[in-house]
This record gives structure tokens, C-alpha cells and sequence, in this order.
């Protein structure tokens, strides 16, 4: 479930390495020229609001634009330089990219309407009509983690995608980025509506902007985010929205089977044991917002960590702060109690994980590839082996791209420009649908 964009367990037990722990001083050769943009003379510009983009008034709906907010203005050789100081293969740069928070409206996961905000970037160049990617982003614990947000790592995939001549949709999710309230971490049903919500505004900006899209929509995420992607692909397919086609499908490392793969894997050695706790007890207080899993922390957490770990996971404290004041194992976190249920969860504990998973339980009828790293330790590959049998139960053969001795982030780095490339011979067969 970890991301590109925070912190790094993976084969290291130093939450100080990786890409989190070089997160303040990434040396990233590109300069963000946010005072050299305006703001499009198609946006109606009036008083904006508190993170002063533009403000743009449409009537009250879920994926009502509200906002473009423009952060970032790249040339592809600044574009290159962001990309490799990541390690990534920037083979398949091609242009430069404007990139623009969006904010627009969605709902909480009780259905309530709120605000969410995202990063929407286009290439500075290419087609005038594009396809769309919708990126969906990993573990983040920090609000300003979020792509629209931070001017370094969630960016990644956004800039490599648009780089290639696509737009994408970057959804922050609920509660990150600038949008109110917690992050309802690993709540799939919410995720996939900021998701899809976050498409809609996407569609309405890139016509503010001049970029119509074309409706083809290439699905793609990393860890939480593949889990993500694959729902969202899902409901895509299913119908979700009348405007968006779902084109291809290429998540990965998704935990898409948290009952049968992900949860016994943190229990058997095969996620590391920093991220196993990072991973549950993130998951826990998120849920515990959603569902009643306890009513004092003390239940399933031992003292003195049952004090704090909620505050822990409020999203304002880095990981940085949150790793050394949480235990090395999970014997050490949970009570005896909580050790067992969770490994044999049954009642409101097995509903929640139940619900998380079933995202591959579905006949695609576009080109799909999950990609993964049998040396992966903190998303286990048999998540991505046991999605692939779900799609074979439905008639659909999905190829597993197994990686091999890359760890979590890595697989992620040398995916994503294989990803692309994909997606370029994909579209360069012409249109699903016509």
C-alpha cells in the first residue's frame, strides 16, 4: 500500500531512507514557475478562494469544478530532469507540462457533499483533443504530500504521463491535498468517488483550458492507488459515467486482496516489519472513523501507543515523526487480543476488510496488465497473482509483469515508463470506441 510519495520501507528497516527520507532535500532540477502563469483567459477569474486560484462558479454536483489553481509550468527538459532525479527512464518524454490543482466537489464517505482537490496537468504540446489518464496515488500520511500539493515525488506519474502527450487526473482523495477534514485511508468506495468525481472536473477544465479530452480514459496507480485504479476501472466499466470510456487498465502493486494476501502477509514475514505497523495502524484508525471497530484505542492497541497513535495519523505529521513513536513489530502494537482477531478476523473487523477487496472480480473488455515485484515486502505479490485468478474466473487472462528483486518503489520506477509505452501502442490502434 506504499507509495512512490512517502516513506520507504521496503527492503530497509531506516524509515529515514528512500524517498521520504529525502523528501526535503530532493535535489530537483527543475525550477516550478508558478509566478510566470496566468490564469487562462477562458477561466472566469472572481475572488478565489483560500489557496487563491481562480475561482469558477457551476451549479451544485458531485465533480462540479470550483476551482483552477495553476502550480506548475515545465519545459520537457526540466520534465527529464524531475523524472531521473527519481531514477526514472525518461525515454518517453516528449513534452512539457502545465500542471493546476483543481477543486471540485465530490462526497464523504457518509454521502455528505464536500470539497476534494487534485492535480490536473497537459502536455505542452501534442494533440489538441487528448486521452486521459487517471493516476491514483499511494500511501500518504501528510496532507501536503498530495500531488497537488507537493512539488516533488507525488508528481511523478503525473509528469510522465503528460510528458508522453495525455492528460492526466490526479485525485488527492478525501482529506488530503486542501481538501477539509481525515483521510479515510484504504475506503475504496470513497476513494473511487473522489475518483471519478475528480475525471468530471478534469473533463470541465480541460475545456476551459482549450485541451478538450476525447473521453478515453487509461486507468493506472501505484499501491493503494493500483487497488484504487482497479475500482475505479471497475465502475468505469460498469457505466459509472456516460462521458468517460475506459481504454486500458496497468495498476501497480495493489493490495487487492487485503483478507487473503495482504493482511497474512504482515503476519508471516513477507511485509517487512516497520511497514506491517505503519500499514495497520494507519488502517485501523482510519476505519475505526468509518466503522465501529473500537471505542477506546486501549482495545486494540498496547499502551503507550493506544495514546497516541490516533493523533499520529491526523494528517499533519510526517513520517518522520510518526515511525519512531510507534513500536518495530506488531506483537509490540497490538494487545493479544487484536494480534489474534486480526489474523482470523470475523463480525465488523472481517466487513471492513471484505470490503476493500473484490475489485478484480469482473470480466474487463479492454487490455489490462498488473504490474508487481515478487521481491516486493511491503505489497506481496500474491495480491497481484490472486487479482489475475479473479479476472481468469470471469474469462479475462491477465498478465502479472513480475518485476523481480525491485522492492516497492522501485517497481514503480521501472513500471511506469513501461506503462506508457503500453499505453502509446494502445493508442496508436485508434479508439475503442467511436
Amino acid at each position: 500500500m506504499e507509495n512512490k510519495n512517502s516513506k520507504t520501507c521496503g527492503n530497509t528497516p531506516s524509515p529515514r531512507k528512500g524517498w521520504s527520507g529525502a523528501r526535503r532535500g530532493l535535489a530537483v532540477a527543475t525550477v516550478v514557475a508558478i509566478a510566470a502563469l496566468g490564469a487562462p483567459s477562458a477561466v472566469a477569474q472572481q475572488a478565489g478562494p483560500a489557496d487563491g486560484g481562480s475561482h469558477i462558479t457551476r451549479a451544485t454536483g458531485r465533480g462540479t469544478l470550483l476551482a483552477i489553481t495553476p502550480v506548475a509550468a515545465l519545459d520537457r527538459t526540466d520534465v527529464s530532469a524531475f523524472l531521473a532525479s527519481g531514477g526514472i527512464d525518461t525515454g518517453t518524454v516528449r513534452y512539457g507540462v502545465r500542471a493546476y490543482r483543481l477543486t471540485y466537489r465530490t462526497l464523504t464517505p457518509q454521502g455528505e457533499p464536500t470539497t476534494a482537490t487534485g492535480l490536473f496537468v497537459l502536455p505542452r504540446g501534442g494533440a489538441d483533443r487528448l486521452d486521459l489518464v487517471s493516476d491514483t496515488h499511494g500511501t500518504m500520511v501528510h496532507r501536503d504530500y498530495a500531488p497537488s500539493v507537493g512539488e516533488d515525488f507525488g508528481r511523478f506519474a503525473p509528469y510522465l504521463h503528460a510528458s508522453a502527450g495525455r492528460a492526466v487526473a490526479a485525485p488527492d482523495y478525501l482529506g488530503l491535498g486542501k481538501g477539509p477534514g481525515p483521510h479515510p485511508y484504504m475506503d475504496t468506495a470513497s476513494s473511487v468517488t473522489a475518483s471519478l468525481d475528480m475525471l468530471r472536473a478534469s473533463r470541465t477544465a480541460a475545456r476551459e483550458l482549450g485541451r478538450p479530452l476525447t473521453g478515453e480514459v487509461y486507468a493506472s496507480g501505484f499501491s493503494q492507488g493500483g487497488q484504487v485504479a482497479t475500482a475505479l476501472a471497475k465502475a468505469l466499466a460498469g457505466g459509472a459515467d456516460r462521458h468517460f470510456r475506459l481504454r486500458a487498465l496497468a495498476p501497480v502493486s495493489g493490495p487487492y486482496d487485503l483478507q487473503g494476501a495482504e493482511t497474512p502477509a504482515m503476519f508471516d514475514g513477507r511485509i517487512n516489519d516497520i511497514s506491517a505497523v505503519f500499514y495497520m495502524s494507519y488502517f485501523i484508525t482510519a476505519q475505526n472513523r468509518l466503522h465501529p471497530l473500537y471505542k477506546d484505542p486501549s482495545e486494540l492497541f498496547r499502551e503507550p501507543y493506544a495514546d497516541v497513535v490516533e493523533n499520529l495519523f491526523d494528517t499533519h505529521h510526517f513520517e518522520e515523526d510518526i515511525i519512531p513513536a510507534l513500536p518495530g513489530t506488531l506483537k509490540e502494537l497490538l494487545t493479544d487480543k487484536a494480534y489474534q482477531d486480526l489474523q482470523h478476523p470475523t463480525g465488523v473487523l472481517r466487513d471492513v476488510l471484505k470490503a476493500q477487496d473484490g475489485q478484480c472480480d469482473w470480466k474487463p473488455e479492454v487490455p489490462v496488465r498488473l504490474y508487481s515485484s515478487a521481491a516486493d515486502r511491503d505489497v506481496a505479490i500474491a495480491n497481484s497473482r490472486n487479482c489475475a485468478a479473479d479476472f481468469a474466473a470471469h474469462g479475462a487472462r491477465v498478465p502479472v509483469i513480475d518485476q523481480g528483486s525491485t522492492d516497492h518503489n522501485g517497481t514503480f520506477m521501472k513500471s511506469g515508463p513501461q506503462i506508457v509505452r503500453w499505453f502509446d501502442t494502445i493508442g496508436a490502434a485508434g479508439p475503442r470506441h467511436r
